[in-house]
């Protein structure tokens, strides 16, 4: 492992944790500094903070110990649990995202630079603790009905490459016998609960009621950033219901 360049601000925003570590949550700061966003989290008015913030340039600041519990999740569930802060470690990366876009409306690229920080400081991460591929999630993965980030500009497949979460090698399965146009907005029915199923049994909190909703729709615009990032309209459209199926599989393989 590459030493890294990591200083320490400590945060007062952290306690005790009370569960044990098995998921490692990456968000963007999605302020428009990264000095603006170190601030709020060593600010005890602002009751939030991360174990680590990676700067654009690569450089680290650990804000709270790793066996400490930070307050970065909030209300949030992957694969049934609750209380995320407890069981995760959190990075802040340095981006203004969806609510500090470039002038011409485009998000924020990540730096080369800062994403092999980011790498590098994963990759320790999951040499210290018990963290399962499965486990590696987007603060949109856990809370999709509040919140993007990181964003469908976020390079997963790059950090997949170098061992840190997963990404299909194929998007083509025969879990949904797939036809016609997809799934969207008001459907109702066995394929929709089906993809609930599918849905669930990657990680996102839903529902198998067989409704396309609302919420059904904020958690497929979530994996969409995720995995289809050409592709956020919240519609389960046949590209996407292939991807859904691999990611499952994929996923499911390693259990």
């Amino acid at each position: 492992m590459p030493e890294l360049d990591i200083t320490f601000q400590p945060s007062p925003n952290f306690n005790d944790r009370k569960a044990d570590v098995s998921l490692l949550v990456l968000h963007y700061t999605g302020m428009e500094t990264g000095q603006a966003a170190l601030e709020r989290m060593c600010n005890p008015a602002a009751e939030v903070s991360a174990h680590y913030m990676v700067w654009e340039d690569g450089r680290i600041v650990q804000l709270v110990g790793e066996d400490k519990r930070a307050w970065h999740a909030g209300v949030s569930s992957w694969r049934g649990q609750t209380d995320l802060n407890s069981r995760s470690i959190g990075l802040e990366i340095v981006n203004g995202g969806h609510d500090w876009p470039l002038e011409d409306g485009t998000l924020p690229p990540y730096p080369d630079v800062q994403i092999k920080a980011v790498i590098d400081l994963c990759q320790g991460i999951l040499e210290r603790w018990p963290i399962p591929q499965t486990g590696i999630v987007g603060h949109s993965d856990i809370a999709p009905e509040r919140k993007d980030d990181p964003g469908e500009h976020f390079p997963w497949h790059r950090l997949a490459d170098a061992g840190v979460g997963l990404w299909p090698e194929r998007a083509a399965s025969d879990a949904l016998n797939l036809i016609g146009r997809g799934l969207g907005r008001s459907d109702k029915g066995e394929a929709v609960s089906r993809l609930q199923g599918l849905l669930l049994g990657i990680g996102y909190k839903i529902k198998q009621d067989g409704v396309f909703g609302t919420s059904m729709e904020a958690v497929i615009r979530a994996f969409q950033r995720r995995w289809v990032p050409d592709q956020i309209s919240g519609s389960a459209d046949l590209g996407t219901l292939r991807v859904i199926a691999a990611v499952h599989e994929l996923y499911a393989n390693q259990n």
